[in-house]
């Protein structure tokens, strides 16, 4: 007969679903079927991630008279670890139900449930029962809870729990780090790191990472310097061989612009993945370098790698950029076999790639086909992409349905309304969009705004409601909108105001030559010399020249 020992060797032995079963039948055979070690062993093989069975780990729990704390937690975990938090928790509540007290292995098993559920209410009750249960100082729950809460986006309640934690250890700092950098808090996840650091605490590789993630979104260039020192002075020449750690530092340092490192950095790595590859093509594409993306996504492909959203979604920006619009189509081609039509953030690519490449009818056809799926980006990269090309009612007919389908319009979507306004002469409609930015939408229009209203009123000749708008501009103009207005004075004659326009920007910081030749000109065609040579002396004594004309061909 059987001994148990012999059977938790042969459990511990155990390479696949198929011998667990027969390792079951054979137990059933024997009396050992009722003894929950070697039950609970069973348990443990179906919930470990490399054999997962959780079908037959509940079938096998299910079975069992009295569960022990340790089967209801293996159990409570598998759950937890796969696609069924829900189920995690209900099995959680059971447990409750039939007298079984939590522990601290139950509590971060049902806290991690908690944080993969849309309803904070149950993280919450789970939070009441570790008070109740008085496990809050064990570090391991602590940490759970943190987490837990960071997960649902309430970082107040995360903070706090952190700051009151009796016992903190660098699961609990790394933890709340990570928080602060997942929930936009760059700021705070690098102070908190130095903080840590002047605790004495050591962090470790996965803390070293969420730093770096978080001086990336911030672009702090200067913090991600010094914790590449420090990695470098805990062991220079294991970086390049670190993928993760690796591929953290070069998308800090290519996201905040430093571009050569961040390739130099690519270039010495021995390994690279996707993510690898992304970042830096990424980096490039962020900083207008077309060429670049291209080159390395030719590399990539030449390495065996094949490209992902992310990759696709440079490619698509480079294309743009460049107007390559035959490599743009390759491009959606292969989106077409590998992505298909479904990602809004890839068919918004492929409208504005379209768009800024001349082709509107393609631009409308990957917009048509998004279908209900479409966001405030493609919208208003439509309407944009119109709006360039010179369709500027249909820009404007598009932005009214747009609202009618309850879309809130956003900072570039007024940009493309009024250049549509702008292109097409819609003088009053352009005046309107932009009272209705601050009145009914509460925006405060940009720089970009103003322009495209006052180079409508002025290019139509209503110079005084353009230099109205000017006056009471809350920022400085700038040297496009002053040579918008000067233009409008050329075309219909306001030597006055062109006059007061002059004064004022002698008083002020050089705006380029560009102004001062406008006004030159408008002076010479009005045969005032004297002022011309005025206007000339002012550009001689303020160092400013007159730009030659050039073509790139």
């Amino acid at each position: 007969m059987m001994q148990k020992q012999d059977l938790l060797s042969l459990i511990e032995a155990c390479r696949s679903a198929r011998q667990l079963r027969q390792l079951h039948g054979l137990m059933i055979a024997t009396a050992l079927v009722h003894d929950v070690v070697p039950l609970s062993r069973l348990i443990d093989f179906c919930v470990d991630s490399r054999h997962r069975d959780i079908a037959y780990a509940r079938a096998l729990f299910a079975r069992v008279p009295a569960p022990t704390t340790y089967m209801w937690n293996s159990v409570i975990r598998g759950l937890s670890d796969g696609d069924e938090p829900e189920a995690a928790l209900a099995l959680y509540a059971d447990m409750l139900r039939h007298g079984r007290s939590a522990d601290h292995f139950t509590f971060p098993f049902a806290l991690k449930a908690c944080s993969r559920v849309p309803d904070p209410s149950f993280g919450r009750c789970v939070h009441g029962r570790v008070l109740k249960a008085g496990y809050e100082a064990d570090v391991y729950v602590s940490s759970t809870l943190i987490y837990m809460y960071v997960s649902s986006g309430d970082i107040p309640s995360a903070t706090s729990l952190f700051r009151n934690a009796v016992n903190r250890n660098i699961v609990t700092w790394t933890t709340m780090i990570a928080g602060y950098a997942e929930n936009d808090r760059a700021g705070e996840a690098i102070r908190l790191f130095s903080e840590m650091e002047l605790e004495g605490v050591e962090p470790n590789e996965i803390t070293m990472v969420h730093v770096l993630v978080a001086c990336a979104q911030s672009r702090d260039l200067e913090n991600g310097r010094r914790i590449h020192a420090r990695l470098r002075r805990a062991g220079a020449d294991s970086i390049p061989s670190n993928l993760v750690l690796a591929t953290a530092l070069l998308d800090m340092y290519a996201r905040c612009g430093s571009l050569k490192t961040a390739r130099h950095l690519f270039d010495q790595m021995s390994v690279k993945n996707e993510v690898s590859w992304n970042s830096m093509i990424s980096g490039y594409n962020q900083y207008g370098r077309p060429s670049e993306v291209l080159q390395l996504f030719k590399e990539m492909r030449d390495a065996g790698l094949k490209p992902d959203k992310v990759t696709l979604l440079s490619l698509l920006g480079a294309c743009a950029d460049i107007g390559a619009l035959r490599l743009g189509q390759e491009i959606h081609a292969c989106v077409e076999k590998t992505i298909g039509r479904g990602d809004v953030a890839i068919g918004t690519s492929l409208v504005d790639m379209y768009a800024k490449t001349g082709d509107a009818q393609s631009a409308l056809q990957v917009f048509a086909s998004l279908e209900g799926r479409k966001d405030v980006m493609a919208w208003s990269s439509m309407i944009l992409g119109l709006a360039t090309h010179g369709h500027g009612k249909e820009a404007i007919d598009l932005f009214v349905e747009m609202t009618q389908h309850g879309v809130a319009p956003d900072y570039i979507t007024f940009i493309g309304v009024l250049t549509a306004c702008s292109h097409a002469g819609m003088v009053d409609e352009g005046c309107k969009y932009l009272e209705a930015m601050e009145k009914l939408y509460g925006m405060e229009p940009w720089m970009e705004h103003y322009g495209c209203v006052v180079d409508l009123l002025s290019r139509a000749g209503r110079l005084a409601e353009a230099e109205r708008i000017v006056r009471s501009m809350p920022i400085e103009p700038s040297s496009m909108i002053w040579s918008s207005m000067l233009s409008g004075c050329d075309i219909h004659g306001d030597v006055a105001l062109a006059e007061r326009i002059g004064d004022q920007l002698a008083q002020s910081k050089p705006h380029g030559s560009g102004t001062s030749v406008l006004i030159s000109n408008i002076y010479a065609g009005a045969g005032r010399w004297q002022e011309v040579d005025k206007a000339r002396r002012l550009m001689w004594k303020k160092g400013l020249k007159k730009a030659h004309g050039c073509s790139s061909i």
